[in-house]
């Protein structure tokens, strides 16, 4: 019982901080909407994007050899810390002699500055916060997340709404944010006693560096998926088209949240319980409850779609709903293609997962090509979901080579086929669609009543447990 304690009690400490960054994304989409134009929005979206695609090329992807080595406790922490600092460091340092390219790209060029600014101090931040997360302090993790989520609200409306800068004032508020919190983890976790320059462990380094760099394709690829569907819509139909289609993103990325949260724990759990000899079924357990969880989030949000998107955003960006029903089913998928990542994190075995995302991103790129002149930024969402659905089969597949794991294949199907009947009311609407969309909701929910009784059954216990044990209320 007590490695299904530490899940849950880590889930609920990463959703403290993790839920409150990311729900306030959402309620910040009011004044995105209202300040920003479309287009301007479009641009805003491509620029972040961008800097989000260099930074793992900066990194080395470093940050992802700081949580798996970190957690090895035949590891000195101070060795872990100063070699993904430095490694940052050179990578930013390298990447500085590529401004020249940057100044010839169009639409990039006269945001040339904060990227540079941007990839910096996420780079940097990244490397913080991993690390405290590698120690085992999580709730200081997690608070760290309340604070950026704090600091960035109020910069955005210092920068959107008092001095009015547009695209401009929402990248620094993201670049500020990430500087005030690497502050604050340096003061609270005492950072700076972990730094040892003088003596870095060659051998360390040289295992870490072997263990992130086939990540870093693997990031980028999943940049393409994510992102490159944003690109060519621009390409294709317009920075108005790709605004909307931006928007539409935001509604499914509920469910991405609710996954993130679980995965921070998650993998800790599986690094963990890597080595026990009844891995397997503690595995199966968990998949059985994690994909119940997102099935069945994904039906809610589907069903209050159109709700929701009233709520949150301005009139001139209510019609991005229509491309939500399939980037929802892609979300979905992709929940199921990182739980699977992390058996490839625990085994140290990241080269699959660079061919498996790699499939998906060139499966991505072809049928973007194909249905965006077609369909528009339908067909883009249509491309994404099949590009994530694929490497689930691919994945699910393929890591039964570390972990036999029981999917309960029936359960999953008939998940499945209801959210895509629901999905396909939706894009349809026929008379009286939003009953419809109720009955396919109360269907997944009695496809997965057992497991969620059983869910109930598994956190009642583990709170109990815990209690017993003399420790704190979860």
């Amino acid at each position: 019982m007590n490695r299904y304690v530490k899940l849950l009690s880590n889930t609920l400490i990463f959703a403290i901080g993790t839920f409150s960054s990311k729900l306030m994304v959402f309620l910040l989409m009011p004044l995105y909407t209202r300040v920003l134009t479309p287009a301007d929005y479009g641009v805003m979206d491509l620029v972040v994007n961008t800097s989000n695609l260099l930074l793992p090329l900066v990194m080395v992807s470093i940050n992802e050899a700081i949580i798996r080595f970190g957690l090895e406790k035949s590891v000195r922490k101070s060795e872990v810390f100063s070699i993904g600092l430095v490694t940052s460091l050179c990578g930013f340092l390298i990447f500085l002699c590529f401004i020249p390219v940057f100044w010839k790209i169009d639409f990039l060029s006269s945001y040339t500055t904060l990227i540079y600014l941007y990839v910096f101090a996420a780079a940097i931040h990244g490397v913080c916060a991993q690390f405290v997360r590698s120690m085992g302090l999580v709730r200081l993790y997690a608070f760290e997340g309340v604070l950026a989520t704090l600091t960035i609200v109020l910069l955005n409306v210092l920068f959107l709404v008092v001095f009015q800068w547009g695209i401009t004032g929402y990248v620094l508020s993201v670049i500020l944010s990430n500087l005030i919190s690497v502050l604050f983890l340096f003061w609270a976790a005492r950072l700076w006693k972990f730094i040892k320059l003088r003596s870095l462990n060659r051998k360390l380094a040289r295992e870490m560096l072997l263990y992130s760099l086939p990540l870093i394709p693997t990031t980028m690829m999943w940049w393409v998926t994510n992102v490159s569907d944003r690109y060519l819509v621009t390409y294709f139909v317009g920075e108005a088209a790709n605004g909307l289609y931006s928007v539409s993103y935001k509604i499914p990325t509920i469910i991405s949240i609710i996954s993130s949260i679980f995965t921070q724990a998650w993998q800790l759990s599986a690094i963990s319980e890597n080595n026990q000899s009844d891995k397997d079924d503690f595995y199966s357990d968990i998949f059985q409850y994690y994909q119940t969880v997102v099935f069945l989030a994904a039906s809610g949000i589907m069903w209050l779609l159109k709700v929701i998107n009233y709520l949150l955003v301005s009139p001139e960006f209510f019609d991005s709903w229509k491309f939500a029903p399939f980037l929802i089913l892609s979300v979905v998928f992709s929940c199921f293609v990182s739980f699977f990542s992390s058996f490839y994190m625990a085994a140290k075995k990241n080269i699959m997962s660079m061919v498996t995302t790699f499939l998906g991103a060139v499966s991505n790129i072809v049928l973007n090509l194909w249905l965006i002149p077609i369909y528009g930024p339908q067909g883009a969402a249509f491309a994404t979901f099949v590009s994530y659905f694929l490497v689930f089969i691919v994945r699910a597949v393929d890591t039964r080579r570390f972990v036999r794991l029981k999917m309960d294949l029936p359960r999953l199907l008939l998940s499945f086929f209801a959210l895509l009947g629901q999905a396909w009311v939706l894009i349809l609407e026929p008379p009286f669609s939003f009953a419809i969309q109720l009955g396919f909701v109360l269907l997944m929910f009695l496809i997965n009543l057992k497991s969620i009784l059983y869910i109930c059954y598994r956190f009642f216990a583990a709170v109990g447990s815990r209690r017993k044990a003399g420790n704190q209320p979860i």
